[in-house]
């Protein structure tokens, strides 16, 4: 069995009793990044072996895993917080342990993009979910199509770029599209803003941003 668990993105008491407890009856843990994980896993008093499996090295580490998935072994997969393949390494493993008809679960729990979504203020009874923007090649093909989407579009930022990607939105939408940044969801400092995307230019230009950012962007009109 390949299990796939989702960690707390912010407060660590945003994490299930079946989560904890396949965490710690696995036969080992792939961890996105054992360093962060130990830290969960010290918390909540896990012993559980960590392998590192991450982009860098999860096309190498895949064939390994499968194989032990097919002898019998329980192996759960986690990022550093979130949902694992949701922006996330994930997706190649369970792609090929499907492939190689071993059973997979996803339990239930912590996801970024959900809380800011129901957080906006904007419908959420269709959405889009872009995630990352391409950083160069094919941005501009990216941003020309999600203008012409009509049900609210969810977009994952760093800090850094926020302002930049607030700005290319506007030019491609629109400055007057409603839309709204959520950032440090589930945390100390957790906070939404909302407005047009001029009004959301303007604050964080004057506030630049810390933590880990969900976009929410309403659709076209």
């Amino acid at each position: 069995m390949l299990y796939l668990v989702p960690t707390p993105i912010g407060n660590l008491e945003d994490i299930t009793l079946r989560a904890l407890r396949i965490l710690k009856e696995a036969d080992y843990v792939l961890a996105e990044d054992t360093r962060t994980s130990s830290v969960l896993f010290k918390h909540f008093d896990i012993h559980t072996p960590l392998r590192s499996h991450h982009k860098f090295n999860e096309h190498q580490t895949t064939e390994s895993v499968v194989e032990d998935l097919k002898a019998g072994k329980t192996i759960a997969l986690i990022s550093d917080a979130g949902t694992p393949a949701i922006s996330d390494p994930g997706f190649f493993l369970v792609r090929a342990a499907v492939e190689a008809e071993i059973e997979v679960q996803c339990l239930p729990g912590a996801t970024a993009f959900v809380p800011a979504l129901v957080a906006s203020g904007l419908p959420n009874d269709r959405f889009f979910f872009e995630g990352f923007l391409p950083q160069k090649k094919g941005r501009q093909t990216c941003l020309q199509a999600i203008a012409e989407l009509e049900h609210t579009i969810v977009i994952y930022e760093s800090p850094f770029r926020l302002v930049k990607t607030l700005e290319q939105l506007a030019q491609y939408l629109g400055d007057d599209r409603r839309a709204s940044v959520s950032r440090e969801i589930s945390k100390l400092h957790e906070d939404t803003q909302r407005g047009t995307l001029a009004e959301l230019i303007a604050h964080f230009t004057q506030t630049p941003p810390k933590g880990e950012i969900v976009i929410c962007v309403a659709g076209k009109a």
